[in-house]
């Protein structure tokens, strides 16, 4: 039986309304997820240029969702896509929000000045969430205005199948708050992984970031090429998935974004930038990146 993802359905975590801010790669699947599980969603981008690019990409999620779920149809996710609301209108966008899940570049700065507007512009009510991959959400919980309702809820790319959420809060976030949006992400299909404290980089990435990085300094020392390093990893481990496979889905300008803040990693942020990025090649989807589309 295919499900009517299109309806309202009763939410036990009261987090009905949901708007997403970014419509990158991961900010589009999130949207999209909670969507396709019954929440009603706005997504939110910064101009009508940016939101022409996320309709495609739902459009596409559509046909992916179809393709890879037993159960569902093009019909049916073709509605889920169809139903999310787009905005450049961030007021508009966030008024009637009961949980606000951020997803912009990787950037200190521009978080918090996105949570300073968002502060001024949500009901006090609003709970907020950021999907922040490197950043503690401590670094930044004053600039929302309201840290007991603010925390982190970190989903993995291609979250229809790699569906886990972590949930960390920072040590102001409301424990009933934490809870609350631990049900959520299991209402939107995603196994919650509940952080008991802050760590840079969740479990997820306290793990895949150092694997990332040795294969970022096996290819700068020239020792082997990407697609060997991917190929030793996949037969030596049983993975389905290489280093430099994974920074391809991950995306290379996120890639780059968290390389350029690390003083450490700067030779690798310019490789990036200089073969691949100013290039036009940002990864799976986005024009190719180590591995053609």
């Amino acid at each position: 039986m295919t499900q009517d993802t299109t309806k309202t359905v009763a939410s036990p975590s009261g987090l009905q309304r949901v708007t997403v801010l970014g419509t990158g790669v991961l900010g589009a699947q999130i949207a999209f997820q909670c969507a396709f599980h019954g929440k009603s969603v706005t997504a939110y981008d910064i101009d009508a240029a940016a939101l022409e690019r996320a309709r495609d990409a739902l459009t596409r999620l559509a046909q992916t969702y179809a393709a890879d779920l037993p159960g569902t149809t093009p019909e049916a996710t073709t509605r889920v896509a169809a139903a999310i609301a787009l905005s450049s209108d961030l007021a508009q966008a966030v008024r009637d929000a009961d949980l606000v899940i951020e997803a912009v570049p990787e950037k200190l700065e521009l978080k918090r000045s996105v949570y300073a507007e968002l502060a001024r512009l949500a009901r006090e009510g609003t709970i907020f969430a950021t999907n922040s991959s490197t950043l503690l959400p401590s670094a930044f919980a004053d600039a929302t205005g309201r840290p007991e309702k603010f925390l982190a809820l970190h989903f993995a790319n291609h979250i229809w199948r790699q569906n886990t959420a972590e949930v960390m809060g920072t040590p102001q976030t409301d424990p009933e708050v934490f809870e609350q949006v631990a049900r959520f992400a299991a209402e939107i299909g995603m196994e919650p992984i509940r952080l008991h404290k802050e760590q840079p980089g969740y479990v997820l990435n306290s793990l895949l970031v150092p694997l990332l990085n040795a294969a970022a300094a096996l290819l700068l020392k020239g020792v082997a090429s990407p697609e060997d390093i991917d190929k030793t990893w996949r037969i030596g481990t049983g993975a389905k998935l290489g280093p430099f496979q994974i920074y391809d889905i991950v995306g290379l300008r996120t890639a780059y974004n968290i390389a350029s803040a690390n003083p450490a990693t700067q030779g690798w942020a310019e490789y990036l930038k200089v073969n691949y990025i100013d290039k036009g090649r940002l990864g799976a989807g986005a024009g190719g990146g180590f591995y053609d589309d």
